[in-house]
């Protein structure tokens, strides 16, 4: 099973590192401060921008505020943040060029979290504060192709959540579900599914990558 692309875009957390634990106590701890249902938060609150995730679930709170609080705490919270398997390697095979960081995390954050987690920093790298409609809209998607000088549609996107498997999607890009770090499709709009990227063997051919699925492993 293969595809031939001209760009590759990456999700972050849940797809490129497995942050789960930091994110989790985070908004943990704000329900608790808030009185709220961290359920209800844990069932929206995955590859979406906080704001985003604020504004459904508290909308009397200023949203704004809240984020940037968050925020400030989640930069104090990385340890235990860890790249998830195959990552590096993959990362490392490929030209600046061909590949893009699309997350819903701010641009500084997630430059933080993928130094933290050793993995190459991205030349090319979408951030919550580059887009005012984040996942599940397809801008974010649209931008990191742009960026790579392509069209969404000549790139394979990895993701790991609903919101930000359906912004790849409505961006036109094939998309594959990254599941190591829990991730899960729940509208079936993946058309691959790995574990980890040892999973996948890339080639380049000419202006094209050739993406291989091995069995899982």
């Amino acid at each position: 099973m293969s595809i031939a692309v001209k760009g590759l875009l990456f999700d972050m957390d849940g797809t490129l590192i497995d942050s789960r634990s930091c994110i989790e106590l985070l908004w943990r701890n704000w329900a608790q401060r808030h009185n709220l249902n961290f359920a209800e938060i844990q069932a929206v609150m995955h590859g979406r921008r906080g704001i985003e995730t604020i504004q459904i679930v508290a909308p009397h709170l200023d949203a704004q505020s809240e984020v940037e609080l968050l925020l400030a705490e989640e930069a104090l919270m990385l340890e235990g943040t860890v790249a998830i398997a195959g990552a590096h390697e993959l990362l490392s095979s490929l030209e600046p060029h061909q590949w893009a960081v699309v997350t819903s995390a701010p641009r500084d954050l997630a430059l933080a979290k993928l130094a933290f987690a050793g993995l190459p920093l991205p030349t090319h790298i979408v951030g919550a504060d580059d887009v005012t409609e984040g996942k599940p809209h397809p801008a974010p998607f649209q931008m990191g192709a742009a960026k790579l000088g392509l069209n969404a549609d000549q790139c394979l996107a990895f993701e790991d959540a609903g919101a930000g498997i359906r912004s790849a999607h409505a961006a036109g890009a094939s998309v594959c579900l990254v599941t190591g770090a829990g991730g899960k499709d729940e509208h079936g709009l993946a058309q691959w599914q790995i574990s980890h990227y040892s999973q996948i063997q890339v080639q380049p051919n000419g202006d094209s990558i050739d993406v291989s699925f091995k069995s899982n492993e």
